[in-house]
């Protein structure tokens, strides 16, 4: 498995900038204010797990033309130095009495004018990585220049994937996808559910995986209730359901899908269902053509695993994919957002087995001219034993 080339070349990012100055001009925004990791990265291509600290706040500006000002702690200089980014502005952080606010003004000051508009995310999946004591100091040094919502500018370059970002999904699917095929190999009944998620993150990183930031997972008979809780110290049985989410990491992108095992032969219930949701997908597949809606997945989905119609209790069916393990849209029925090729998903659909149980599976798809392609490995409609 040959890797694609990690980061990107310089090209990529000065169209993205540029992409987002065109939309800055129709709407009237005089700079973006970038303060969130994917946000940055995605102009920048500044990759580190310093993020994981929450003292240090982050800035970089996109002004209305030519290149990014990174207002940034003095730590991250000499990282941010080997991006194609030239206008690098320090201070040492952390500052208790201003950290880095009043460079950030200036900077503002410098490309938004007298009375220009600084957009900021604002919209559903965005938030402001800073203090709020320091972000109502910020808008009232900006005096006569307001912080206003982004347009979300940022959200709508990111929905389309270039072939280098798919790339890199793909990679990071084929390497859970290694990760999955092993799981046999090392676990068994009477293994803790703990001992599962150690060692199938082991089989991650061992795969080729940069890092695993997500797993999820469960195992109960005949299904699970729920896919969000932490591993237990509780034994795998014959007749468990063991389910194995991950969202790992490859330069900087990940991949998001899951697979269902069976402890020991599955019952006819439980292999009913598996066989459910693998058509559940397929048939969110079929229908995953540019000119469709977001909302026709879930449809298609929904009609396979929940006849009746009613709306599932876990809510989406699926979600966007790329530098984060959820990106936009959801897949709801209230989403009509348009496929384009280039848009990167998951399809997501669940199944009830019984009441208080359920079986999840889920997919990485890409949007192209024909449809869908699969970047996952997609999962037979028999569920995997162990």
């Amino acid at each position: 498995m040959t890797p694609p080339h990690r980061g990107f070349p310089e090209d990529e990012f000065r169209r993205r900038t540029q992409a987002a100055q065109a939309l800055m001009a129709k709407h009237n925004l005089a700079a973006l204010l970038l303060t969130t990791e994917p946000e940055l990265r995605y102009y920048t291509g500044f990759l580190t797990r310093f993020w994981e600290s929450p003292t240090r706040p982050w800035f970089v500006i996109i002004p209305p033309t030519g290149d990014l000002i990174a207002v940034i702690p003095s730590i991250g200089a000499h990282l941010m130095s080997q991006t194609w980014v030239t206008d690098i502005r320090t201070w040492a952080a952390p500052d208790y009495d201003d950290d880095g606010i009043g460079l950030l003004v200036d900077a503002l000051n410098e490309v938004a004018g007298d009375e220009g508009q600084i957009g900021i995310a604002d919209q559903l999946e965005s938030y402001v990585r800073m203090p709020f004591a320091d972000l109502r100091r910020l808008e009232a040094a900006l005096l006569t220049r307001a912080l206003v919502s982004d347009a979300a500018i940022t959200r709508r370059l990111r929905l389309i994937k270039s072939e280098s970002e798919i790339d890199k999904i793909r990679h990071a699917a084929a390497i859970a996808t290694g990760a999955f095929n092993r799981v046999p190999e090392c676990v068994a009944s009477g293994m803790s559910l703990s001992q599962v998620f150690r060692r199938f993150q082991m089989l991650c990183l061992e795969e080729g995986a940069d890092w695993v930031p997500y797993l999820a997972g469960a195992a109960e008979q005949a299904g699970y209730a729920d896919v969000i809780s932490p591993a237990t110290d509780a034994p795998l049985e014959d007749g468990d359901v063991l389910m194995l989410d991950t969202g790992l990491m490859w330069d900087g992108y990940f991949c998001d899908f899951d697979r269902n095992y069976s402890v020991g032969p599955p019952s006819a219930v439980v292999q009913c269902a598996h066989s459910q949701l693998i058509a559940a997908t397929l048939a969110a597949a079929d229908v995953a053509k540019p000119g469709k809606t977001i909302s026709d997945l879930f449809y298609a989905m929904n009609a396979v695993v929940n006849p009746s119609g009613d709306v599932m209790e876990a809510g989406r069916l699926g979600h966007g994919l790329g530098m984060q393990l959820t990106e936009w849209p959801s897949i709801i029925p209230q989403d009509h957002t348009v496929l384009e090729p280039g848009m990167v998903l998951t399809l997501e659909p669940s199944v009830t087995v019984s009441p208080g149980k359920i079986l999840v599976h889920e997919e990485n798809i890409v949007i192209r001219d024909h449809g869908a392609e699969f970047l996952s490995d997609l999962q037979s409609a028999d569920i995997r034993v162990i």
